[in-house]
Formats: C-alpha cells, sequence, structure tokens
C-alpha cells in the first residue's frame, strides 16, 4: 500500500489524552482489544459515510444512488489500545440480478464472520413509531445470537424528539441489542459512545493490522472506485446502475504511477453520456478521480481511461468474474500489494 510521505495521523473520534486519577496515581492500563465489526443494513442509510466520518477519512466512496457499496471494504481504526476493523458493506436489498445476490451475499457474509454487527437504520423527520419492513428484512442476515448495535442515523432531521425516543423504542423490540445507539453521521454526533459500545464487543488481542493502516484494500481498488463515483456523481437515470470499473494495467514508478483502466457500461448508447461532448464529461471524470486519489494514496498518478460498452454484465456469471464480482469480496491472505494508505493522508 502506498504511504502518504510526511502525513501524520489525525486524531480519531472518542481518541484524547491520557487522564489520571485524582492523586496522581496512573490508571491501570487496559487490556488491548482488537475485532472486526461489520456495518449491515439496507441501502442509503449511511453506513459508508459513517464508515468515513469515525475514520476521519473518506475510504468509501459515496453518492445518492441505491447500492452505491458493491464489496465489502475494511476501514482500520486505532484508539489508544483498541482496534476496530469497520467492514463496510452493500445494502441488503431484494436483488434483480446476479450482481444484487452477491452483494447480498457479501454483506450477510461479512455479518456471519464478524466479531460483532452495526446494524444502521435511518430516521425521517417526522418519523412514525414504528420498525420499517425494509429494516426488518435486512435484519434477518444477521446470524441470530451474534451481538449487535443498533445505530439510528439522521437523528438531527427529527424536531421533536419525542418520536425519536418513540422509533427508538420500537426498533429496541427488535433484538437483544448490546446498546441501541442515536447518531448523526453527517455531523459526527454520538460517534464517540459508539466506539465505547462497540469497544466492549471486541475480543481481547494484540492488533490485526499495524496502527497507521487505513484500509486493506489494495491501490488499483480504490483508483477504480474513485472513478466509478465520479461516474455516479455526474450521471443520471439508469447509467450509474451499468457501470462497473476494472484496472487493465497499473505500472508503479517512484515519482508518478501510471493506471490503465476500463469503464464498462450497460449500453452502447451510455458511452456518449460518459464521454460527453468532445470527451469534456471523461475529461473530467478523470481528472476528478486522480486528485481524489492522489489525496488518498499519496503519490501522483495518470490514469488512461476507455469506455466499452459490455451489455448485461450485471447477470452473467462469466462476466460477472472477468469484472472483478465473482468471488466473496473478502480480500486474498497474506496479500503484499494491500493498500496502506497513512490516516490523515485522505480529504
Amino acid at each position: 500500500m502506498a504511504r502518504s510521505a510526511g502525513s501524520t495521523r489525525k486524531r480519531a473520534p472518542g481518541e484524547g489524552k491520557a487522564s489520571r486519577r485524582a492523586g496522581g496515581a496512573r490508571p491501570e492500563r487496559a487490556r488491548p482489544r482488537a475485532g472486526t465489526v461489520a456495518l449491515v443494513g439496507r441501502p442509503n442509510v449511511g453506513k459508508s459515510t459513517l464508515l468515513n466520518a469515525l475514520l476521519g477519512e473518506r475510504i468509501a466512496i459515496t453518492s445518492h444512488h441505491p447500492q452505491t457499496t458493491r464489496d465489502r471494504i475494511a476501514g482500520i481504526l486505532t484508539v489508544d489500545r483498541t482496534q476496530y476493523v469497520l467492514l463496510d458493506t452493500p445494502g441488503l436489498h431484494k436483488p434483480r440480478n446476479r450482481l444484487g445476490q452477491r452483494m447480498n451475499d457479501v454483506a450477510s457474509g461479512t455479518a456471519a464472520e464478524a466479531d460483532a454487527v452495526l446494524f444502521l437504520v435511518d430516521v425521517d423527520p417526522d418519523p412514525a413509531p414504528e420498525v420499517r419492513e425494509e429494516d426488518e428484512r435486512a435484519f434477518r442476515s444477521v446470524p441470530p445470537g451474534k451481538p449487535v448495535v443498533l445505530v439510528v442515523n439522521k437523528v438531527d432531521r427529527v424536531k421533536q424528539k419525542t418520536k425519536l425516543l418513540e422509533v427508538l423504542a420500537a426498533y429496541a423490540k427488535l433484538y437483544d441489542f448490546a446498546a441501541v445507539v442515536p447518531i448523526s453521521a453527517k455531523k459526527r454526533d454520538g460517534l464517540d459512545r459508539l466506539l465505547a459500545e462497540l469497544g466492549k464487543l471486541l475480543p481481547e488481542g494484540e492488533p490485526l493490522y499495524p496502527e497507521d493502516d487505513l484500509s486493506d484494500k489494495p491501490v488499483r481498488f480504490f483508483v477504480a472506485e474513485l472513478v466509478r463515483e465520479q461516474i455516479l456523481l455526474r450521471t443520471r437515470q439508469e447509467v450509474p446502475h451499468g457501470v462497473a470499473v476494472t484496472v487493465d494495467a497499473f505500472e508503479e514508478g517512484k515519482k508518478l504511477s501510471r493506471v490503465a483502466l476500463t469503464v464498462h457500461v450497460a449500453k452502447e448508447s451510455h458511452k456518449g453520456i460518459v464521454i460527453g461532448q468532445g470527451g469534456k464529461m471523461l475529461a473530467a471524470i478523470g481528472t476528478a478521480a486522480r486528485e481524489r486519489a492522489e489525496r488518498l494514496l499519496g503519490q501522483r498518478l495518470h490514469l488512461d481511461i476507455r469506455v466499452k460498452a459490455t451489455p448485461g454484465w450485471f447477470d452473467d456469471a462469466g462476466k460477472l468474474i472477468e469484472l472483478g464480482y465473482a468471488d466473496d469480496g473478502l480480500p486474498p491472505k497474506n496479500d503484499s500489494s494491500r493498500a496502506r494508505a497513512r490516516a490523515g493522508a485522505a480529504r
């Protein structure tokens, strides 16, 4: 993974200076804890936004389109003597194709393997005091007996706090949750308490990753995702749902790394939309993605992007394999190419 030269680690949510007990005696050091936490929920409740807020870095792409997250993404946060490996997952939904089913499998599989689950829901500005049917359906993917923290997001939108309390009470009946934590991921409210509750559920043990690791994904993954993010932000209607980005070549250099990518679209007519008049849209996509990738990875990049029509790729098993969506979403073990973006490098 690329390291950002000269970058410094930013203080994480809930991380403060060590305190002393009355009389000047040093407190007994807590035993180290480390473990995995699966972020699970239906689409568009703010899982990726929450991951980014907890890390203090934008490693997961976000957009207003549902199913933006297609893979399991690990964000690594070390606070004092506790290391949280936060696993962002695709939103649980009714799949319409093979890609959708694969995304659901990644989410449910991650929940099954994690030490704890963070089940995320959100609330409307004027919420009804009941559990949404979509949330109840999504929760069925959480294995029975797994320790779960229920997190209710976007509480800043609710003006009448009595209604918020009614919503919290309704959801609390869904399961024997280890804790129920209201938050606003966007405003970073409630994150200290959330980390405290999650920390209680992690097993004692030494860190799973070096302290300054930010993610376990390889550099090429982030570059492809940031290109896809720009397409999601700049296109509308059916175009974003049929886009996939693959890395064809990655030439790493001391001063400049070159990356060749292909943007796959579902229809021939979508190529012109992504390329734009005179190539202006594709140039803007490439420039914005490159700038974000350079800040995240701490290295200069040159992106060579082409656009190709690959009809029906999202419902074709063979094409899913070619585009990298056939595995279980978990990283290969002992992968030396793992990106090691250093905390504080991305903004």
